[in-house]
């Protein structure tokens, strides 16, 4: 039975996980221009690929996921080259972020701005048609949000992000009665600083 040479093998294990298949200058270059392509290939896909995820866009975005992987990995399946690539995704999105946070010009140039979709319960059927939304796909939204009808809507608008927000005509009974109990513990609150003053001035005097 032939011998097992544990250094071989030790030698193996080591630069299986630690001897990038690549360059470590060629992982970087590779996840930077990945990561680069895809800002850009979702900013032009729109705000509802992000925000607005259907069954569809949801396979997209896993085959994409799938289909980058070779291009930022290249030959190399080290533990060292992967944790390289996650700390230049980490660091890559870190630097963009804070170049959007100080440049508003840029970040608006990238992220886009908001766009309203419904106004005083009518839909905007550019807007919808320009962000790819369908009005049942607006109205589905709406009422897993607890908004039974488009009338309540004042204003919804399609943020940078790709969320949905609504604004309403007037309040929903939950946020009435949120509003009378918080008034309710305003009074209640008066009156047990009101009780605590008397006590203090009552212990005072005698």
């Amino acid at each position: 039975m032939p011998m097992v040479d544990c250094g071989m093998i030790l030698n193996q294990l080591f630069t299986d996980l630690f001897v990038p298949g690549v360059s470590i200058a060629e992982k970087v270059l590779r996840t930077v221009l990945v990561y680069g392509f895809l800002i850009v290939l979702l900013r032009v896909a729109g705000k509802r690929t992000l925000g607005q995820v259907t069954s569809f866009d949801l396979v997209v975005l896993l085959l994409l996921s799938n289909t980058v992987q070779n291009a930022i990995i290249g030959n190399d399946n080290s533990l060292l080259g992967g944790l390289i690539g996650a700390v230049v995704l980490i660091v890559g999105d870190y630097v963009v972020v804070r170049a959007l946070y100080n440049h508003r010009k840029l970040d608006r140039i990238i992220e886009g701005g908001t766009a309203v979709l419904v106004h005083h319960g009518k839909f905007v059927d550019e807007n919808l048609k320009r962000q790819l939304i369908t009005r049942a796909e607006l109205e589905a939204d709406m009422r897993k949000q607890g908004i039974a009808h488009m009338s309540d809507v004042r204003c919804a608008r399609i943020e940078t992000g790709g969320a949905i927000t609504f604004e309403l005509e007037s309040p929903t009974e939950q946020e009435k009665h949120l509003t009378d109990l918080v008034t309710r513990l305003e009074r209640i609150e008066s009156m047990l600083e009101r009780l605590e003053a008397s006590g203090s001035d009552q212990q005072a005097d005698t």
